[in-house]
């Protein structure tokens, strides 16, 4: 690997750290440009993921604000994340590409809807759970934490897929969460945001751990992607936390599509 081809992965991780934080899709930046650079195609997407584990964690670490009284609703949706990863790793490293990834351009432009649709459907959430409320005769006491305890079957089986489907190819994952969460969660778009990148960093997380034992995986291109992808996630944390909720919706619709748009024509 030559000097130009190390400094265009390291900048392509900063990217995609960057965009993972805010969105999602960064893997649509780092496994093209490993591809470009002659890295065949599984080597390219093992240690791409194993790279971008880093930066899944620094853009946590940058939202851990709005993470504030989600550690229940984590810990359910967490242990589905994981499962699904493993499975999609499994996945990855036995079945041909062509068997998984037909449905990838779906699912992300179904994504994109459900970002799209989620301030009406969270308002008709809210709605129910006031008037479900008075009936009970106990008000709202304005506490996050309360919102734990509206994850339910379906929203963990959607989180168990998304975290298939994360484990075996990854790109516009983040876009997928987010819109799953959105549309079940009563939570402002950046505390959705927040939760996504704790949900994307332990399927990615548990994703590498499948490869690093049993996969082959180019080291060189994981510590530039690391490294880079580490310092975007922290730069996209910040950048994203100030994105007002209708432009980080947007943000998250046009990356969704681009992303739809190069997968069906890669």
């Amino acid at each position: 690997m030559s000097p130009a081809e190390a400094l265009a992965i390291l900048g392509a991780g900063i990217a995609a750290g960057a965009i993972n934080a805010v969105v999602g899709s960064g893997s649509l930046i780092t496994f093209p440009t490993l591809l470009a650079f002659g890295f065949p195609p599984v080597v390219a997407n093992v240690s791409n993921n194993v790279g971008l584990v880093p930066g899944n964690f620094s853009g946590a670490y940058g939202y851990r604000r709005e993470l504030a009284g989600q550690r229940s609703r984590l810990i359910r949706l967490g242990i589905a994340a994981v499962i699904g990863g493993l499975t999609g790793a499994v996945l990855l490293l036995s079945l041909p590409a062509s068997a998984f990834t037909l449905i990838v351009p779906a699912l992300i432009l179904i994504a994109c809807v459900l970002v799209l649709i989620q301030p009406r459907m969270a308002a008709r959430l809210a709605a129910r759970r006031a008037r479900a409320a008075g009936e009970d005769g106990n008000g709202g006491d304005g506490d996050h934490a309360g919102h734990a305890d509206h994850v339910g079957p379906v929203l963990t089986g959607g989180m168990l897929l998304a975290g298939a489907y994360g484990g075996y190819f990854g790109a516009a994952q983040g876009v997928l969460v987010i819109g799953l969460l959105g549309s079940f969660l009563d939570e402002s778009l950046q505390r959705v945001n927040a939760a996504k990148n704790v949900l994307v960093a332990l399927v990615n997380a548990t994703a590498a751990i499948v490869f690093i034992l049993f996969a082959h995986v180019s080291w060189l291109a994981v510590l530039l992607i690391a490294a880079g992808s580490t310092i975007g996630g922290l730069l996209g944390a910040k950048f994203g936390r100030r994105l007002p909720p209708t432009a980080l919706r947007l943000l998250v619709v046009v990356i969704g599509i681009i992303a739809a748009v190069k997968l069906i024509f890669f």
